[in-house]
């Protein structure tokens, strides 16, 4: 395979291209040139009118559906819609049927997608089938490929499991990613406790329920002096503490999914449930405090929460409907439609890039000369709609189908493998 971009905007703020327009000439999987005005006549170009290159872009936290449930989802279109979102890496969630608790279930993920274009990165379960009793056999998922350690969409609740855990990883520098949320606190709320969940006659979620739980497992992680992620926070609350311990220096990171970032629960007045997620959608003031901390680095990441169910589980009354959206190719999209104006497309490349990798523990992607080419490529200035035509996921609960956005996502080049849309 042998590329060249052209004329594109490097985004890459650590790297002394970044802000440049280059040509890239990529041959066999590596960068080997990069510059002004580059000749490679045998080579596929592409182009657009305003492209820009970042380094790869990695989603934490996708929910695959294979094994068990294939009807949602696929790992082939997981995969492609992770393409297409501009994702060249998904560290996925053990949430399948089976659990993704034992090394052959890593072996199978890995197995099952060695030739798709997106590297699939799993995260092996903490406790046993993600029931919260008993720690799962890290170190030797570690060695066969576990990325990091997590019951997934499930709180682990049991606070000396989670205990456990951190001391355990801490042997071998392992990562532990928890969901804070207490269960009793939230008590079968449906959306975020205010204004609006008054007005629908629905029952709410606080706040505190995320906030006392996060502040009990940082306790925990302080103890055990290891390393852990906060995923998927949604309250001004949460940003309070976590920048207190960052800025004590304790090992703690931060993941928001990119919903809470682009909509407050005001979506919420026709009872689509489509919007209806955990974390909940919450507050205008929760919303702001969430890009505030983006900006000042309080948290790492920007996450697609990406969530597959079929359709049925969603055409039901509010209170019944399930939870979760898709969101793998709205991620990049939504957050510059939307939010735009309050950062910088260097900021949410860097949350989609730098901070994913940096709290998982990998190196950096470069943008340089004899560095393996891991790049996405976009031109921000593209109107394009995310219909149903255009979801590559076989899944179609999304709030955003039909939605016009402005920024597409022109490809991806990993390694020796690409996808390129136009």
């Amino acid at each position: 395979m042998e590329l060249l971009i052209k004329n594109a905007t490097i985004v890459r703020p650590d790297d002394k291209v970044n802000s440049s327009k280059k040509d890239i000439h990529i041959k066999s999987g590596k960068i080997i040139a990069i510059g002004k005005n580059i000749s490679a006549p045998s080579a596929k170009t592409i182009s657009s009118a305003n492209l820009h290159v970042s380094s790869g872009w990695l989603d934490i936290g996708t929910q695959i559906a294979e094994p068990g449930y294939e009807h949602r989802e696929t790992l082939q279109t997981v995969a492609r819609a992770a393409a297409a979102g501009g994702f060249t890496s998904i560290a996925c969630f053990p949430n399948t049927d089976p659990v993704v608790d034992n090394k052959s279930a890593v072996h199978f993920i890995k197995a099952q997608t060695k030739k798709e274009v997106v590297t699939f990165l799993p995260i092996a379960a903490l406790s046993n089938k993600t029931e919260g009793d008993d720690i799962t056999e890290m170190m030797d998922l570690k060695a066969n490929g576990a990325i990091a350690f997590s019951d997934g969409k499930k709180s682990l609740q049991n606070s000396g499991v989670l205990l456990r855990a951190l001391q355990y990883v801490k042997s071998f520098k392992g990562v532990i990613i928890q969901k804070s949320i207490d269960n009793k606190i939230a008590n079968g709320g449906q959306v975020h406790e205010g204004l609006m969940s008054i007005q629908l006659g629905l029952k709410g979620i606080p706040s505190i329920a995320e906030t006392s739980s996060l502040q009990k497992d940082l306790e925990l992680n302080r103890y055990a002096d290891s390393n852990i992620v906060f995923h998927t926070i949604s309250t001004e609350g949460s940003c309070k503490i976590i920048k207190t311990a960052k800025s004590n220096k304790e090992k703690v990171g931060a993941t928001v999914a990119y919903l809470n970032l682009v909509a407050a629960d005001d979506v919420l007045s026709e009872f689509d449930s489509q919007y209806k997620t955990k974390p909940p959608i919450r507050s205008v003031k929760d919303q702001n405090a969430l890009i505030k901390a983006l900006k000042d680095n309080t948290i790492d990441a920007i996450c697609s929460n990406h969530v597959p169910l079929e359709e049925e589980l969603k055409k039901m009354e509010f209170s019944y409907a399930g939870f979760g959206t898709i969101g793998l190719q709205t991620t990049f999209a939504a957050c510059l439609t939307s939010i735009g104006d309050k950062i910088s497309i260097s900021t949410l490349c860097d949350k989609l890039s730098t901070g994913p990798r940096r709290l998982l523990g990998l190196k950096p992607i470069k943008i340089a000369k004899e560095e393996k080419a891991e790049l996405t490529l976009f031109d921000p200035d593209i109107e394009w709609t995310f219909d149903k035509k255009a979801n590559l996921s076989k899944s179609n609960n999304s709030p955003f189908l039909n939605t016009t956005f402005k920024g597409k996502v022109i490809g991806i080049i990993n390694g020796k493998k690409s996808a390129i849309y136009s």
